[in-house]
């Protein structure tokens, strides 16, 4: 790769390393006494140190501020990741962050696509790359026409797959277990993710609210509040009196450690054998996908819906908005019900005033200022 994009002089040599800052100097504190999203950011720090390539410390500043800004661990998690995989990649291909090209970039897309990633994957791993890059030009250790154009992939538009009414009921009736029917039926009435419930203590519970707090890491107050129906609750309380109460967690495994997700899909999986709808294709993530297209289904605000299940980006809560089909022939409907009752009465023709507004603001409504011809 022979392509180099406006790389500044002083940077070029393999052994250039930004100069180190106080900030990424190993934390003084006791390494267990840490908040859970340091550990992570220097877990991340530390494997990228060990790896020798050059400019690591451009890495490491960039996670720091990441860190500095209060990003979420998971986003600090997901680019140190991507970024360490980067890494690996431009040296075995003789490359490095400090002579990087749009070459490279492509290359490494390619590399992904070789390997069977989904297309969904590569993309966010793209994502976190441009981040990177964009923080090198702020730096000044690239130039800006790295980026024209960026390279882009074509994102299939895929909808989450909801499991219809009839198929639940199946399920449900052909769970074995009091802690299954209440692992499951959390799943469906919440919307958590299964790696969220694992990580459910009973302290986390508050039984009276009918709600579950889940915490972000294990030594702050961040996360999210998720409620539960009464179905549900019978059967988290049949499962919380015959459950060992030695035990931390909700669901547990072996020394008072989480439930695996392993254990936890076997689950389903059992219940979709007895039901026979193993050949269905149902994750335990289908129960988050149902319980999210039924809210929307039956009038849940889509703000609202993307508090309970968590998304930073209300485009991904948006998705199953397009799935609500059945709520879209009942809007039809009893929009079409009124437009009859209009034509039977003498009631004059009104236009929408905030029907308007939102013409306005989406730029639909142009002005003519031709006539029209007679």
């Amino acid at each position: 790769m022979t392509e180099i994009v406006g790389i500044r002089s002083d940077v070029t040599s393999l052994d250039y390393h930004s100069s180190p800052r106080s900030r990424s100097a190993p934390h003084p504190l006791v390494p267990s006494t840490l908040p859970h999203k340091r550990r992570i950011l220097d877990r991340w720090t530390d494997r990228i140190k060990a790896s020798g390539f050059p400019g690591t410390n451009l890495v490491t500043d960039y996670l720091h501020d990441k860190y500095i800004k209060n990003l979420s661990f998971h986003t600090i998690d997901h680019a140190g990741g991507v970024i360490l995989a980067f890494l690996h990649f431009l040296n075995k291909e003789a490359s490095s962050i400090l002579t990087l090209t749009r070459s490279d970039i492509s290359a490494f897309v390619e590399y992904e696509q070789d390997k069977g990633l989904k297309v969904v994957s590569i993309i966010s791993h793209l994502r976190v790359i441009y981040a990177f890059v964009a923080y090198l030009v702020r730096q000044g250790i690239i130039e800006p026409e790295i980026n024209k154009p960026k390279i882009r992939m074509q994102e299939p538009d895929a909808l989450p797959k909801a499991i219809p009414y009839e198929d639940i009921e199946r399920i449900l009736d052909a769970v074995a277990s009091v802690r299954d029917r209440a692992l499951l039926m959390l799943l469906y009435r919440t919307g958590m993710r299964i790696g969220e419930l694992l990580e459910v203590k009973v302290e986390d519970i508050i039984l009276p609210d009918q709600k579950i707090l889940l915490y972000i890491g294990s030594k702050n107050y961040e996360g999210r509040e998720v409620y539960y129906s009464s179905d549900a609750e019978q059967a988290l309380k049949q499962w919380l009196r015959t459950r060992d109460k030695t035990k931390r967690y909700l669901f547990y495994g072996r020394s008072d450690k989480p439930l695996s997700y392993v254990a936890a899909w076997q689950t389903m999986r059992k219940a979709l054998e007895r039901a026979g709808l193993l050949d269905k294709g149902y994750s335990l993530h289908n129960l988050r996908h149902t319980f999210a297209t039924e809210m929307i289904n039956n009038g849940m605000r889509v703000e609202i819906l993307q508090q309970i299940l968590g998304h930073q980006d209300i485009e991904m809560t948006m998705r199953y908005a397009r799935l609500s089909n059945r709520r879209i022939a009942e809007d039809y409907y009893r929009a079409m019900a009124v437009i009859k009752r209009r034509g039977e009465s003498d009631e004059p023709y009104r236009v929408s005033t905030a029907l308007q507004k939102v013409f306005e603001e989406k730029k639909l409504l142009r002005s003519h200022k031709k006539k029209l011809p007679e």
